[in-house]
C-alpha cells in the first residue's frame, strides 16, 4: 500500500460495467491510462465526464480522507482486509438515474436486497476506517458547502467528514459531472446507447478496493482490490473484476 495524500475505500465496478463505464469516462482507474471512447460517443462527453474521470470509475463506500498522525498505509491495508473478510459476494441491479444534478448508475428500485447489502457495506466501511481519518480542515469543510446541506447532512459532515453517509447515503457510480437541460438529456442518451443492453443483468459485487491520490490535485487510482474470500489483488493485475457472477 503506497504512501499517499488521500485514501478512499471504493467499490470497483465489475464485468461490462467496468469496461464500458471506464471507456465512457475515458480513463482506467487501475492504471491511470487514457482509454479510447466508445463507438459513437459524443465529443462533448469529455466535458461531461471531467469531474468523475478525476476519481476513476467507482462507487464510494468510505470517502477520501487523509491519514491521521500515527497511522500508516499498512493500517489502511489492514482495515480493508478486515472489512472484506466480513462479507460475501452478492450482486446488484443497476439503472442510470440523475442524482444531485449528475447522472449515475444507481441500484434499481426493485432491488431492495441489493440496496440493503450495499448500505450495510458502506456503513461498515465508514465506521471501520474512521479511526484512520485526519479531521477535516476548515477549507475541506467549506468545499462541501455546508450552507447548502440539510441539517442531517451537516451533522454527518461534522461527525464523519462527509455529508452523504449512513441515513444520507445513496449508492451511485458517477458517470457525469453536474449537468442541466439539454446537456443532461444528451448525456443520458449517450449512456443509454451503451448501458441499456445491460438492463436486467446483475452486477457482481466481489469485494472492496482502496483508491489513492498520490498528491494534492492528482487523479485517484486503484491501489489494491480486496476480495470477500480473503485474498487481494494489486490493481495492475485485477483479474477478479471480470470474474464469475456472484450468487
Amino acid at each position: 500500500m503506497p504512501l499517499a495524500h488521500r485514501y478512499a475505500l471504493y467499490l470497483a465496478p465489475t464485468g461490462p460495467w467496468r469496461e464500458l463505464g471506464s471507456r465512457w469516462l475515458g480513463r482506467c482507474a487501475d492504471t491511470g491510462d487514457a482509454l479510447e471512447p466508445l463507438p459513437g460517443q459524443a465529443a462533448e462527453s469529455a466535458h461531461w465526464t471531467r469531474a468523475p474521470r478525476h476519481y476513476g470509475l467507482h462507487a464510494t463506500l468510505k470517502p477520501p480522507f487523509r491519514l491521521s498522525p500515527g497511522n500508516s498505509p499498512a493500517d489502511v491495508d489492514a482495515a480493508a482486509r478486515r472489512l472484506a473478510s466480513q462479507d460475501d459476494p452478492f450482486s446488484v441491479q443497476l439503472e442510470c438515474e440523475p442524482l444531485r444534478g449528475f447522472l449515475a448508475w444507481r441500484i434499481a428500485d426493485a432491488d431492495k436486497q441489493g440496496r440493503l447489502r450495499i448500505q450495510a457495506l458502506a456503513d461498515a466501511a465508514v465506521r471501520g476506517l474512521d479511526t484512520l481519518r485526519a479531521p477535516s480542515t476548515p477549507d475541506e469543510t467549506a468545499r462541501r458547502q455546508p450552507h447548502a446541506l440539510t441539517p442531517a447532512q451537516r451533522a454527518m459532515l461534522e461527525r464523519w467528514g462527509y455529508p452523504y453517509v449512513f441515513d444520507t447515503y445513496t449508492f451511485h457510480i458517477t458517470l457525469t459531472g453536474k449537468l442541466a437541460g439539454d446537456e443532461l438529456e444528451q448525456a443520458r442518451e449517450g449512456i443509454a446507447a451503451f448501458a441499456d443492453p445491460l438492463r436486467g443483468q446483475a452486477m457482481p459485487v466481489m469485494g472492496v478496493s482502496v483508491y489513492v491520490q498520490a498528491e494534492p490535485g492528482a487523479d485517484f487510482v486503484a491501489a489494491r482490490h480486496y476480495h470477500f474470500d480473503g485474498s487481494h489483488t494489486d490493481a495492475a493485475g485485477a483479474g477478479y473484476l471480470d470474474g464469475p457472477a456472484a450468487p
